[in-house]
């Protein structure tokens, strides 16, 4: 079965041409079918997934110490994270903006570095490394329980080469890609969530073309036995952002995946990085692709997600991150909006005064929307009380106005945990 979508802003007859580029096969076509959505429904789709995939019912029932249930006793619930990751690139200047930091610490809950994680920020120059920026960025990181997805250990495409790169042998290469392997992944081991192992190796082959076919497969091979608790990530462009480029379809994209995932040693937990650079997006492609990439069964996060700027770039943000956010095989989405004072790359959030633009308004209004809030009540007459919750870490406070009594606990909500388990709290 072949599943798709497309926008169109016209009505009429439509005519659909199906065509494969392998000749030894025929095409056979049934049960052919448009169906049209409005927005109206197509948010309202949204909006029940979230709850489905987004949020769990979670039933209380409180006790005394004799095990008696109490009737009439106030329950508190305040969010203290949200469990879903969401987050934003940062740049070096944050170790040294206070203003900066606050915003960002305010917000998020998930960064990568811009650049300073990447090779040729680390090691200018053969032998001689630096690591002084990121390890002061990821300080700042940990300082505020903001956790780090590593990008990125190579870059395949040519042109992020360094010179002194570039110059090396064949032997020479791999000597050096394996003290930068070794160097990076063992510096930060342990302290980051995910690496971008071959930074888009779909669009680019400069590390294949000098070291062999596989070198990629290897990288990964590598980067597996120093860091075998992080994700390893293939992160690449195109595949979600519009239809056309044959070199990231969601096709070829699990084609790379399988690739990498057959070599030996690679047998591991890998996860799909999705860029994400739009102009205009095509919600329903990308809906489709996403379909199509949740079959790997492996996470999948978008991880550098901007809009081109044009009158409608904040609308087409809140799309574009609703559509993310709805789908239930998205396990993070990192925006790459870096505050940057000169000026932005491709998105900005705010201002020089961190003054929210209308993509930060956008994105302020989505975390909160995604989020429990405070949840206040009482227990019924056997000592239940029920609430849906979005997955995260709470805060529950259950009190006893009868026996001026009270317990205040951790209570963390999750997708894997099941749907209306009953919690029996002690008062």
């Amino acid at each position: 079965m072949l599943k798709g979508g497309l926008t169109v802003n016209a009505s009429g007859p439509a005519e659909l041409h199906f065509e494969s580029e392998n000749t030894s096969v025929e095409i056979w076509v049934d049960s052919v079918s448009l169906q049209p959505f409005t927005k109206e429904e197509w948010r309202t789709h949204q909006t029940k997934s979230i709850e489905k995939a987004r949020k769990k019912t979670v039933r209380f029932r409180a006790v005394d110490a004799q095990g008696t249930s109490l009737a009439g006793a106030t329950v508190s619930l305040a969010q203290k994270r949200p469990g879903f990751p969401f987050g934003c690139a940062i740049p070096g200047s944050i170790v040294n903006n206070t203003q900066y930091q606050n915003w960002f610490a305010s917000r998020f809950t998930v960064t990568v570095f811009e650049n300073e994680m990447k090779w040729y920020s680390t090691e200018r120059a053969p032998g001689q490394e630096d690591y002084s920026v990121p390890d002061a960025m990821v300080a700042f990181a940990k300082q505020h329980n903001i956790t780090i997805r590593g990008h990125n250990v190579f870059w395949d495409d040519p042109k992020y080469q360094m010179d002194w790169v570039r110059a090396l042998d064949y032997d020479q290469l791999w000597n050096a890609s394996n003290r930068r392997i070794n160097s990076v992944m063992s510096r930060y081991r342990g302290q980051l969530i995910a690496w971008d192992v071959v930074n888009e190796d779909l669009h680019f082959s400069s590390f294949e073309d000098r070291l062999g076919k596989n070198a990629s497969n290897i990288f990964h091979q590598k980067a597996h036995s120093l860091g075998s608790n992080t994700l390893m990530f293939l992160n690449d462009y195109n595949t979600l952002e519009q239809p056309g480029d044959p070199t990231s379809t969601p096709g070829k994209y699990l084609e790379k995946l399988r690739e990498v995932k057959s070599y030996p040693g690679n047998d591991y937990n890998m996860a799909i990085g999705l860029e994400g650079h739009f102009s205009a997006p095509n919600i329903p492609y990308m809906r489709s692709a996403l379909d199509v990439l949740a079959g790997a069964k492996v996470p999948i996060w978008l991880t550098e997600v901007d809009v081109t700027q044009d009158p409608n770039h904040a609308n087409y943000l809140e799309e574009i991150l609703r559509e993310a956010y709805s789908h239930p095989a998205v396990n993070g989405i990192v925006l790459w909006a870096g505050w940057h004072p000169e000026s932005c790359n491709r998105m900005c959030l705010t201002d020089n005064n961190f003054n929210n633009h209308p993509t930060g308004d956008v994105v302020d209004k989505l975390i909160a929307e995604w989020r429990s809030g405070n949840v206040t009540g009482k227990t019924d007459a056997d000592g239940f009380f029920e609430t849906q919750l979005f997955h995260g870490e709470y805060e529950m406070s259950i009190s006893d106005p009868t026996a001026n009594s009270s317990s205040v606990q951790s209570l963390k909500v999750e997708s894997g945990s099941p749907h209306g388990a009953v919690i029996r709290v002690q008062v």
